[in-house]
């Protein structure tokens, strides 16, 4: 996993602060793109490689942390080395805001928090390979969720992770109305999906999309369909429209 690039992020866009993740105009109009370019952001100031907002889900349901993006955007892909099924820490994000901590696997020397911050808990590894820090975070309709960094080079001062932490809860307050906005959110999109939804958007037919993908037009079209079911729309059109303000395709 290679650490978030420069180039991902506009060095023109003003930081964000405690509760003003979005600070042109609040969240209207944000799109998926737009939350995981704040991501990029917290990143690099806290020098981690990679990050993840997985979310909690009700207490009736399985403990398990489900992916909604990460680092790997459009696609999930850094989410799925992080350790899920972790009962403990779904109740602990559930019922507090103390961030988590760890290490990375193996390494006995590191028994402090980086920078030797105060109010963190140190937990096991949540990803193998790699130290981290994981922010609860909560919103409107007991919404809540957690925000994954991982690197072995992070670093941030008590100051940092009041301003980190803060940001999170922003970002994950605008991320949740998208999502109450956008029902189909909650179906994750495969990746052909994905695939005949851009090419559709490029102004490919069916046809020439099974062709450039190797499928059939039938599973052309198949996939187009659960796209537009999953997006709650009623037209390949509109579904387009909607991935594209949600960026889910770019």
């Amino acid at each position: 996993m290679t650490r978030p690039a420069l180039k991902d992020v506009d060095p023109g866009q003003p930081r964000a602060t405690f509760g003003q993740v979005w600070p042109q105009g609040g969240s209207h109009g944000l799109t998926l793109a737009d939350a995981v370019r704040r991501c990029r952001w917290m990143a690099l100031d806290i020098n981690a490689d990679a990050f993840a907002l997985l979310l909690a889900p009700p207490a009736q349901e399985r403990a398990r942390l489900v992916p909604c993006l990460d680092s790997d955007h459009p696609g999930i892909g850094f989410s799925k080395t992080i350790d899920a099924d972790t009962e403990h820490v779904v109740q602990h994000v559930r019922s507090s805001t103390e961030p988590l901590w760890w290490s990375k696997a193996g390494d006995c020397a590191s028994d402090t928090a980086p920078g030797s911050l105060s109010w963190v808990t140190r937990i096991s590894p949540l990803v193998e390979d790699k130290a981290g820090i994981a922010f609860p975070v909560h919103a409107e309709r007991n919404q809540c969720g957690l925000m994954v960094f991982a690197g072995d080079g992070i670093s941030l001062s008590q100051d940092m992770l009041y301003d980190i932490h803060g940001r999170c809860f922003s970002l994950f307050a605008a991320v949740s109305r998208i999502r109450s906005d956008n029902p189909g959110l909650k179906r994750a999109m495969t990746r052909r999906e994905l695939e005949c939804l851009k090419l559709t958007a490029n102004g490919y037919t069916s046809e020439e999309i099974a062709r450039l993908l190797r499928l059939s037009v039938h599973t052309t079209n198949q996939y187009l369909t659960q796209s537009a079911q999953k997006l709650n729309a009623v037209s390949r059109t509109q579904a387009v429209a909607k991935a594209l303000r949600l960026g889910l395709i770019e």
